[in-house]
């Protein structure tokens, strides 16, 4: 699959109150962006998707540029003008420090936006690499070549990364994955209907011009962009799907080296380590010992040729982004529009800032806490992240389903979870990244390189739990199950409509506090229960707990199964499940976190809203995302998140408190009898 810089979610009053706010008689309130976003020809118990946001997607179509609108595209709209200001300053300097933060990026963002100069080189600048490639006489010639396009371009064969052990967290371990692919996921390969043959021919299409762009005579690029999809085909053939790669312990299968050895000997994997960096491997995680297996016989069924075909436009197809304009528009032309529907390109400033900060975010995060972060924003966060745990704690204890012991390893679970909030102690050193202005696309492999070997680096060193896997301007949360921590950048105290103050506890807790939620319920969640406090492979409930925990989970998949996103293409609730069950968590937990601040005990009225509907419309102005059918179908196909729709419409739908804030009944859409509401935490 094409890449990025690097590979490497009540009383009588409120139904009233309801009841005047769906007639429109709050809309006076211009300021507060809840009223304003609010749709009164939706009813709230039917759609509170459309109810709560659907004014604003009147007001904000999808931009040509976009395959979506919404409030991430507000907020990174936000982070992309400052980045920029950050980009556009350090460009100015011609004579900053060699190795600078600001020389870094200045002359990063320049090559970048030297548009005249990438139109004249054209893909000149990896002729060489070409050479390389055409130059290869065996099969150890092309698992060479390929060990070197992981490091600089490109993912080809298989997925391989270092990350800790699974079952053992405090050493890191080499992991070997099914990967190899140019489109997003297997079923764009194998399945039959229509659309699906339609990309299938557009893919086609495209490589043929992209072997064309290397020079390849027409026949020649027509044969050989037929035989990478009959080659790719092959590969997604013998590849899981994705719901069946969520598993961890299904997909942890660790081997030593000269077992991996003897599984494939097509494939010289001293060769491939060595190449990347890696002499003294003991042992690899493989995670679906079957793809190794086949892909070992397709590297004798096909020919050296096709590979190194296959190894060009794996090539050229990871760095299109940042050559000259046929060749990224070719790219554009297939992954932005025949796959997500977007019908032009992002301004060049736009894209490059967003490669800027994907290679030297460690340097611009420096920056921007700095000149950018609220005052307090770290405070704050803490705050709320310390309220939801503590509200956990207590569902925890008082949970129906879950028995004495499990209770006491959950609690202790909890308890150990690690928040980072805001942004990092210490930064990353970047100093051994090269960056000048005389290449684009030399200055983005040399980020990716730094970036692979960071990576690699890492085996056989201690683990570093204080390490961040994101910016603090990176709009977005995780949980690390081998760390059990959760992780929230600073920018995520920014929300659209209040951006001259900070926003009441009622929409922070319904965004960050349910972000908060979701992440921690990650560890508890169908995968994440698998992992114990110390985060390692190990299980830690009763079989009799597992077991009812199982049944509620499966309520939860019917429930996502049953919804009909477009064109009777269903959501896939195991695929989601996960994600849904976080989401499910999360609004419970900020919603129960919530009741405890003064605004919430006060029953503060802002903008004619009391405090349990100003709470469920923040929530879904959280999640309000507007995206093209054809960006929404490839979500469906290969996002273990549900679309923001239905992020909405899933977990308010097992929620009596947000029946009670907007008189939801018998009847309307969003409305669930008593014992099919799912209760898990």
């Amino acid at each position: 699959m094409k890449k990025g810089i690097f590979k490497a979610f009540i009383c009588l009053t409120v139904v009233t109150a309801a009841t005047s706010c769906k007639q429109g008689k709050l809309s006076s309130e211009k300021g507060d962006a809840l009223i304003a976003h609010i749709d009164s020809t939706a009813k709230a118990g039917d759609d509170f998707f459309q109810f709560a946001n659907g004014k604003w997607f009147k007001q904000n179509p999808i931009p040509a540029s976009k395959q979506g609108n919404g409030i991430f595209q507000l907020i990174q709209d936000t982070i992309n003008a400052q980045v920029r200001n950050i980009c556009e300053s350090s460009a100015t300097i011609k004579d900053a420090p060699k190795g600078s933060n600001k020389q870094k990026i200045g002359d990063f963002f320049f090559t970048g936006m030297d548009s005249v100069s990438l139109n004249k080189k054209g893909i000149s600048e990896l002729k060489g690499d070409f050479a390389k490639i055409d130059n290869i006489k065996d099969l150890n010639g092309i698992i060479k070549e390929a060990a070197y396009l992981h490091s600089v371009a490109a993912s080809p064969l298989f997925s391989m990364y270092v990350t800790q052990d699974d079952k053992n967290s405090s050493k890191y371990q080499v992991y070997i994955a099914q990967g190899g692919l140019s489109m997003p996921e297997r079923s764009y390969y194998l399945d039959t209907d229509a659309g699906s043959k339609n990309i299938r021919e557009k893919f086609v299409t495209f490589a043929d011009n992209m072997f064309g762009i290397m020079g390849y005579d027409k026949s020649k690029a027509k044969q050989a962009a037929a035989r990478l999809l009959e080659m790719e085909t092959a590969i997604a053939k013998t590849s899981r799907k994705m719901e069946d790669t969520r598993d961890p312990l299904a997909n942890y299968n660790k081997i030593t080296s000269a077992k991996l050895a003897a599984l494939t000997p097509n494939i010289d994997w001293k060769i491939f380590l060595t190449n990347i960096g890696l002499t003294k491997v003991d042992s690899v995680v493989v995670g679906q010992p079957e793809f190794l297996t086949a892909l070992n016989g397709y590297m004798k069924k096909y020919s050296i040729d096709d590979w190194k075909n296959y190894l060009k436009f794996h090539l050229l197809n990871g760095l299109s982004d940042y050559l000259d304009d046929k060749t990224y528009m070719e790219s554009f032309n297939f992954y932005s529009t025949t796959l997500e529907g977007v019908k032009e390109p992002k301004p060049r400033w736009e894209r490059v800032v967003r490669q800027t900060n994907g290679a030297l975010g460690e340097l611009i995060g420096q920056v921007y806490v700095n000149e950018y972060l609220p005052k307090g924003t770290k405070e704050k966060l803490e705050e709320i992240g310390n309220s939801i745990k503590s509200v956990f704690a207590q569902r925890i204890k008082a949970l129906d389903w879950m028995s004495a012991p499990t209770k006491e390893k959950a609690l202790k679970k909890l308890n150990g979870v690690i928040m980072k909030v805001g942004y990092p102690d210490k930064w990353k050193d970047l100093s051994a990244m090269q960056i000048d202005r005389s290449s684009y696309v030399k200055n983005v492999m040399s980020a990716n390189k730094w970036g692979f070997n960071y990576m690699i680096s890492k085996y056989g060193k201690p683990v570093d739990r204080k390490e961040w896997g994101m910016y603090p301007q990176t709009y977005n949360a995780y949980y690390n199950p081998s760390n059990n921590e959760i992780v929230i950048p600073g920018c995520n105290i920014i929300v659209p409509g209040y951006e001259s103050k900070m926003a009441d506890d009622a929409i922070l807790y319904s965004i960050i506090g349910c972000t908060f939620g979701h992440e921690i319920t990650h560890g508890f969640d169908d995968q994440g229960c698998k992992y114990n406090e110390q985060g390692n492979l190990s299980n830690w409930w009763t079989n009799e707990d597992k077991a009812k925990f199982v049944q509620k989970t499966k309520m939860i998949v019917k429930q996502f199964n049953d919804y009909t996103a477009i064109d009777n293409m269903h959501l896939n609730g195991e695929l989601t499940q996960g994600e849904n069950i976080a989401d499910l968590g999360g609004v419970v937990m900020g919603f129960e976190a919530f009741k405890n601040t003064d605004q919430y005990k006060n029953n503060e009225i802002i903008a004619g809203l009391n405090p349990n509907q100003r709470f469920f419309l923040g929530y879904a102005l959280g999640w309000m995302l507007n995206i093209r059918p054809e960006a929404l179908k490839n979500q469906i196909k290969t996002d273990v998140h549900s679309p923001a729709k239905w992020r909405i419409l899933g977990p308010l739908s097992n929620m009596p408190e947000f029946y009670s804030a907007f008189g939801v009944k018998k009847g309307d859409k969003m409305w669930r009898a008593e014992d099919q509401i799912v209760k898990i935490w």
